[in-house]
């Protein structure tokens, strides 16, 4: 199959920093269709011989696993190209219609890499072009809009000119392995289905941390916000993946419509409940890693006064027979005190005690998304056969419950599998050329996730208003200390502080 990838923005750090990188491993791994061209678009003047120096050069300086010998990049800079383009320009699209109308590919994909408020235009202009045709397929990089309407808006101009089969929406968690394990743990072991309800669960946590702070994009993370950023996308993106139902089988538009049904499900936010189950923070000053790292407000680009929220905790129930009266904890922020992600599954005390637990005890599995992938599942077991102490002896002596040990299961899926892997921006680049929607975003969802998530923005433009921000905490930590209250009030915790 031939194929001609366009990547608008060809000169930008989604170019380089994820998508060059990941189409290159494709190509080492002989997963890309070896008739392929990458054509790279911008506003610079470059050559295809320039061009491909300045990506070789940024090539160079990423991790050394993915860095590309000589030889290797000799081989895949055979398929880089580049034109000169104004995306507001008519004659420039005509231009590339000729470049590619020279193959005819089977596919042509069109990955807009640009900033959110050029897709209507690019969509638009690609339309008119006559550059819509059956075999096009356009990808669209978060964030879709920074409310509602904007992202309804974005919606419409593309669906003015693209079939949705044709639409790509990527969040790239969704092509994370231990994102799509998450699916298989669900949905092709029995051993899990029966417990996976409200009878049996008693809160669930996601936490998606990082220890980075906005790392030259103040500008862009000032008018954003955890919120927007992480919250809308990726974290309800989880969340849907753990409390679909079944779908009837594994095509694209089976997955979407449960995940649409849990979105539509999640219980709107009230004053009383904004006020109570939604926490927001920003980073200040602290040590990470034995160094002195400064405060938000202090970064580049960002206002000195800023109200943007670097850090949010927030409590969310679905309505529904599965889930009614189970918690939904999301955590998510920059500087905090680790750099990774994961779900931990509260399961409900035993009905009947008859042994002692430690402290946070009940069974807990937690999955891994992270920088380890994999699952642990929290157990209790009796160690009566080992030695104990004269004191636990005499415990044991006067009748008092005998004690349990907690015990792990621990399952490392980069053991396992680490050779076979295939990373997150490989996996959705070759859906897109072979047409899988699978692990892409469909329109109505990302409107009911702006939907639920709105009226938060609009609580804390009204306190911003009212002169008040988001709560501080230093970087280093696990942010403000009322995220661990929304959960405590359950009998609960964050994993790490069990």
């Amino acid at each position: 199959m031939s194929f001609d990838l366009v990547i608008f923005g060809g000169t930008g750090d989604l170019a380089w920093r994820k998508l060059l990188p990941a189409l290159l491993q494709a190509h080492r791994h002989g997963t890309l269709p070896p008739q392929g061209r990458i054509i790279g678009v911008a506003r610079d003047e470059l050559s295809d011989a320039a061009w491909r120096a300045l990506i070789g050069e940024r090539l160079a300086a990423v991790d050394s696993d993915k860095r590309p010998s000589a030889e290797e990049f000799e081989r895949f800079a055979q398929l880089l190209h580049y034109q000169r383009m104004d995306l507001t320009r008519p004659e420039d699209y005509a231009q590339l219609k000729g470049r590619l109308a020279e193959r005819n590919a089977d596919v042509v994909v069109m990955y807009l890499a640009t900033a959110p408020q050029l897709f209507t235009v690019a969509c638009e202009q690609l339309g008119a072009a006559g550059l819509a045709t059956p075999n096009t397929r356009v990808v669209l990089e978060k964030p879709l809009g920074h409310d509602l309407e904007s992202n309804r808006a974005i919606n419409a101009a593309v669906r003015g000119v693209f079939s949705e089969r044709q639409v790509f929406r990527i969040d790239h968690y969704l092509g994370k392995p231990s994102v799509q394990n998450l699916l298989a743990l669900r949905f092709g072991n029995a051993l899990f289905e029966p417990l996976w309800r409200r009878e049996t669960i008693a809160s669930i946590e996601i936490t998606i941390a990082e220890q980075l702070g906005v790392e030259g994009r103040g500008a862009f993370y000032d008018q954003t916000g955890a919120l927007r950023d992480m919250v809308q996308n990726h974290a309800l993106q989880l969340l849907c993946a753990i409390a679909m139902e079944p779908p009837i089988n594994a095509h694209a538009d089976a997955i979407r419509d449960e995940k649409l049904k849990v979105l539509r499900s999640l219980v709107p936010w009230t004053q009383a409940t904004l006020a109570q189950d939604v926490v927001r923070g920003q980073y200040a000053a602290g040590m990470l890693a034995g160094q002195r790292v400064r405060g938000y407000r202090d970064e580049d680009g960002v206002a000195p006064d800023s109200r943007t929220e670097t850090f949010v905790a927030l409590r969310a129930s679905i309505a529904n027979w599965r889930w009614a009266g189970v918690p939904f904890y999301i955590r998510t922020g920059k500087r905090l005190a680790a750099h990774e992600a994961h779900i931990a599954i509260h399961l409900r005390a035993a009905p009947h005690a008859i042994y002692r637990t430690p402290l946070c005890g009940t069974n807990r599995l937690d999955i891994h998304l992270q920088p380890r992938d994999g699952l642990t599942l929290h157990l209790f077991a009796s160690a009566s056969e080992t030695r104990s102490s004269s004191a636990q002896a005499a415990h044991a002596a006067a009748g008092a419950a005998p004690a349990l040990t907690p015990v792990q299961l621990d399952l490392d899926f980069e053991q396992r599998f680490g050779a076979e892997r295939v990373g997150a921006y490989e996996r959705l680049l070759l859906d897109v050329i072979a047409g899988r929607l699978n692990l892409f975003v469909r329109a109505d969802e990302q409107e009911a996730a702006w939907q639920w998530v709105e009226p938060i923005m609009q609580a804390w433009d009204e306190q911003n208003a009212r002169g008040e921000g988001p709560r501080p905490y230093a970087a280093g930590t696990w942010g403000p200390g009322a995220a661990s209250a929304l959960v405590a009030r359950d009998g609960n915790t964050w994993v790490e502080e069990c």
